[in-house]
């Protein structure tokens, strides 16, 4: 194993999924929280996806010896499929409990978080000015090694290199959401991302179970959200614009395509406020009767109810816990 510490920078959906996932592999991995509060709604998290990480890997046993257990394993637990016997998931779920134990942790120091790091993963909310300001309290606190990446979803790196104080050490590394199942990592460097920080980033995607997905410039959005954020906005549209319910949208896409979940459960599990951020940043979300202005205050309605999705227990939809 080439990287040993690794910080992740902020608990929302992502950062405790990177960050469990960076534990099951067996790296020392901590996430840093900007106050109590954010404890209290970090831990839930973590333990949620624990659970079902956890549970994944014990369904994956009844897989076994089934012809589409090769389609449907979670990838991201199980480096390889073929061959795979019941004891050997066992193993790796006691492998993983251990793990969970001993190399996750969770503090508000940053200087403690940030000290020895090989790699430095910043997963806070789509808002520059916050992710400016994280970067200039970091950048004196960085080993001189430390690789810092971000795992931001729309915007560029090149926005905030010069701010990291190490551009040549800085770029993406954008995952997407239950990525111990949809194991990607998408790799974007920027014009001043040094060759061996990128190669660093493959390789550290790699320690963790995901397959790196190179890109060769910047691209807002990567490859899997450029393709994604613009079914999810046509989608909002017919909503916000009175065509149609979000269940009867889900429904038609499903039942159109095939797809196991339409695209409003899709915002679930993304995050409402995630989404929010993704519209405000579309300058038509400022003009007060257009399409996205309205998308953007029904958004900002459901968010101000604490209906911010999945994790909340309701979004579109209502999840039991």
């Amino acid at each position: 194993m080439k990287f040993s510490k690794v910080t992740i920078i902020g608990g929302g959906v992502l950062g405790t999924q990177i960050a469990l996932m960076s534990a099951y592999t067996g790296h020392d991995t901590t996430i840093w929280l900007r106050s109590e509060g954010s404890i209290g709604r970090t831990e839930p998290k973590v333990k949620g996806y624990e659970e079902a990480m956890m549970s994944d890997l014990e369904a994956s046993k009844k897989l076994i010896g089934n012809p589409m257990g090769a389609y449907m394993y979670p990838k991201g637990l199980i480096r390889k499929w073929e061959g795979i016997t019941a004891e050997d998931i066992q193993a790796l779920e006691e492998q993983a409990k251990e793990n969970f134990k001993t190399l996750l942790h969770i503090t508000l120091d940053m200087e403690e978080a940030l000290k020895g790091a090989d790699i430095v993963i910043e997963a806070m909310s789509e808002n520059p000015k916050a992710k400016i300001d994280i970067y200039e309290k970091m950048r004196d606190l960085l080993d001189q090694d430390t690789i810092l990446l971000t795992n931001t979803s729309t915007l560029l790196p090149s926005m905030f290199a010069e701010h990291t104080g190490r551009p040549d050490r800085y770029l993406a590394l954008h995952f997407a959401n239950s990525i111990w199942k949809n194991n990607t990592a998408e790799v974007m460097g920027h014009k001043g991302t040094s060759s061996e920080s990128y190669k660093k980033a493959v390789e550290f995607a790699s320690e963790i179970n995901m397959v790196p997905l190179e890109l060769h410039k910047e691209q807002p959005g990567y490859i899997l959200n450029s393709m994604l954020v613009p079914f999810l906005n046509a989608a909002e549209a017919l909503w916000a614009n009175g065509v149609s319910d979000p269940e009867i949208i889900d429904k038609t896409w499903q039942l159109g395509t095939g797809a196991p979940v339409g695209p409003f459960k899709i915002l679930d599990i993304v995050g409402l406020e995630t989404a929010y951020n993704i519209v405000s940043m579309n300058p038509d979300a400022q003009k007060e009767g257009s399409t996205m202005h309205k998308i953007g205050t029904l958004l900002k309605e459901k968010i101000d109810k604490g209906e911010t999705g999945i994790n909340a227990g309701k979004g579109f939809y209502s999840y039991s816990n």
